[in-house]
């Protein structure tokens, strides 16, 4: 009996260790494609950050903070909303999401443009630290991530996990952006302006067309 006993003991502990293991590695594979997902998702976020990094060659490092935590708050939440939105509003999003965003781009890297004949003996009064002007380009570049997010709620994604994962790997490359764009900027000078508009309107048009011909 007591033999009988040891053995169904070491059944169980064989066994929570087994289960142990699998729960660990499926954990580490859902992180693995969370980040996968994450940076792939930023692609347009370090694009804009650049651009934002070449209308403002003397940002200081708090600055870039702000525009990153903006950038990556979104990019993080979308997800959520998606994902509390679900399946049935999946088809409504993909008929207006890409317009949406394109048009956001457009008329900042447009105003953005046309600022920089407008000034081009003075400051700009373009600023990418406006707190609207930093809305728009955040909720234009996270738009993807709002359709990521409704995917992640029939695959049973660990939504808070993916919220850190992706609301991190945003904050960095968007902080790296900002350092490259800076840096950039300071070698062309005033003429940045022009190129980081012409990178907006690049990233809008790049959108619509990836919707129109998915």
């Amino acid at each position: 009996m007591l033999s009988l006993k040891a053995d169904f003991l070491g059944w169980m502990t064989a066994f929570s260790d087994q289960r142990n293991r699998y729960f660990k590695v499926i954990f580490q594979m859902e992180i693995l494609t969370i980040s996968l997902i994450a940076l792939g998702l930023t692609g347009d976020t370090l694009a804009v950050s650049v651009s934002t990094g070449l209308s403002l060659a003397k940002i200081r490092f708090v600055q870039a903070m702000k525009i990153a935590i903006v950038l990556a708050v979104f990019q993080s939440l979308m997800p959520v909303v998606g994902w509390f939105l679900g399946l049935q509003i999946k088809d409504l999003i993909k008929e207006f999401d890409h317009w949406i965003a394109f048009l956001l781009l457009a008329a900042i890297g447009g105003k953005m443009i046309w600022e920089s004949f407008e000034n081009s003996h003075g400051e700009s009064s373009f600023n990418p630290l406006k707190l609207n002007v930093l809305i728009g380009i955040a909720v234009a570049t996270s738009i993807d991530a709002l359709v990521v997010g409704v995917s992640f709620a029939f695959i049973n994604t660990n939504i808070l996990l993916s919220v850190a994962i992706i609301g991190f790997f945003t904050f960095m490359v968007s902080m790296t952006g900002v350092f490259i764009g800076k840096k950039t900027g300071a070698l062309f000078g005033k003429k940045v302006e022009i190129i980081g508009g012409l990178i907006l309107i690049g990233i809008g048009i790049k959108i619509l067309i990836e919707h129109l011909l998915a």
